[in-house]
């Protein structure tokens, strides 16, 4: 039997691309490049054409902010 070394606690990053990333927050793939350009969301080039997004960035963009009060809104 031969012994593996113990795999790494850090994980690899997932990477997705513009479109699944547009999809999965419902907006636009354009509002996605935008982000990128302003520096809201990091990408990673990985050809000539070919951009990539960390799902875990992604991710973060998606996650929902408490409000002040706490309880839902009454309108």
């Amino acid at each position: 039997m031969v012994a593996r070394a113990p795999r790494s606690t850090h994980s690899r990053p997932r990477w997705e691309s513009i479109n699944d990333a547009a999809d999965r927050l419902g907006v636009h793939h354009q509002t996605v490049r935008r982000w990128v350009s302003a520096g809201r969301l990091e990408a990673v080039r990985f050809g000539p054409r070919v951009l990539r997004v960390r799902v875990e960035d992604v991710d973060r963009l998606g996650t929902p902010l408490p409000t002040a009060g706490g309880g839902p809104l009454v309108g």
